[in-house]
C-alpha cells in the first residue's frame, strides 16, 4: 500500500472515530465532578483555538492526509514553533475532554482509540516529512511532536 493510500486509511479511521466521539450518547457510568467538567470544557475551547490558529498558519499547505502536498511549505512558526503537530494536539484535547464529560465507557474507549490513532498518524507523517523537507530533522530535534518538548526526534 502506498503512502497516499495509507494516509487515506488513517484519515478515514480518524473521521470515523471523531464521528463516534461526537455522536455517541452520554452515559451514566460515573459522575463527572464540576471541576473536571470545567477543565474538560476549557480543554475543548483551547483545542478549538489551536485548530483554528494552526489551520490558518498552514494556509494552502493544509490537508487531512498526512502525505505532504508537493508545493507545501514547512511551517515552523506560530503553534508550529511549540509542537510539530498542533492540529493533532487539538484533536487529542477534544478526545480527552469529551471522554471525561461523557460519563460513558464506550465514549472513553473511542477516545482512547482516537488518541492511539492520532499518535500513529503523527509518527507516520513524521517519517514522510523527514523525506520531504531537508530541514525537518533539525526542526524535529528541537520541537516536540504533540506536547512541547516531548517526542523530539533525535
Amino acid at each position: 500500500m502506498n503512502s497516499k493510500a495509507q494516509g487515506n486509511l488513517l484519515v478515514g479511521l480518524q473521521f470515523l472515530l471523531l464521528g463516534f466521539l461526537v455522536l455517541l450518547p452520554e452515559g451514566e457510568h460515573w459522575e463527572t465532578a464540576l471541576v473536571f467538567t470545567f477543565i474538560a470544557n476549557g480543554m475543548t475551547v483551547l483545542a478549538l483555538f489551536i485548530l483554528l490558529v494552526s489551520a490558518i498558519n498552514l494556509g494552502r499547505s493544509l490537508t487531512a492526509n498526512p502525505v505532504p502536498l508537493d508545493k507545501a511549505e514547512l511551517k515552523t512558526t506560530g503553534m508550529y514553533s511549540l509542537v510539530r503537530h498542533p492540529i493533532y494536539s487539538a484533536i487529542v484535547l477534544l478526545a480527552i475532554g469529551r471522554s471525561v464529560t461523557s460519563e460513558s465507557f464506550l465514549v472513553l474507549v473511542v477516545g482512547v482509540l482516537l488518541v492511539v490513532l492520532i499518535s500513529i498518524k503523527a509518527r507516520f507523517e513524521d517519517r514522510l516529512l523527514l523525506k520531504h523537507y531537508e530541514g525537518y530533522a533539525t526542526y524535529a530535534a528541537k520541537v516536540g511532536r504533540m506536547i512541547p518538548g516531548i517526542g523530539r526526534i533525535r
